[in-house]
């Protein structure tokens, strides 16, 4: 179940030249790194056997790689967003980071034959840990990640002959 990096897809995310796109190449890249993980694991682990735990399991594997600093709550610059100096607190994956490789992953997963209803990137367990990694890492930093309201459309105007006089 891998894909080649210059397999030309028709989905329209790759450039007409057979050149994958940014995304493409990066959803390749992950893919075959979690192939790789799962390889690697002991026991090697069957993709088919694939679960939300062993996704959950893999992304905390890659926080190591992380460069976001992500202040403990002992830190005396827990909530700053930019501290005026440098502490001993660790680097994470950004929630961001992590979101956005559950969501390549997942799009991969299907590509390559996994079915929608067995996906292991979209169980609840991984919703749950991204939110939580979310939650944290705003208290943390000090950042929030509210949810943007959607603008409501502006009424159309009046027509003049239904306006109030003066």
């Amino acid at each position: 179940m891998e894909f080649s990096p210059n397999e030309s897809r028709v989905d329209g995310a790759g450039s007409s030249s057979g050149t994958p796109s940014r995304y493409e190449s990066q959803k390749w890249r992950d893919w075959n790194t979690f192939c790789q993980y799962l390889r690697n694991h002991r026991p090697p682990l069957a993709l088919s056997r694939c679960s939300g735990a062993h996704v959950l399991e893999f992304l905390r594997y890659q926080d190591q790689f992380g460069k976001t600093k992500v202040h403990s709550s002992m830190c005396p610059f827990y909530g700053h967003p930019n501290p005026p100096a440098a502490c001993p607190c660790p680097l994470r994956q950004a929630w961001g980071s992590l979101d956005a490789l559950v969501g390549r992953l997942r799009a991969a997963y299907e590509e390559n034959g996994g079915k929608p209803d067995t996906n292991p990137f979209a169980a609840r367990a991984v919703r749950l840990y991204l939110r939580e990694v979310r939650d944290t890492q705003s208290k943390a930093r000090g950042i929030s990640y509210e949810k943007k309201k959607r603008k409501r459309p502006a009424p159309p105007p009046s027509p003049p002959h239904l306006l109030p006089a003066d």
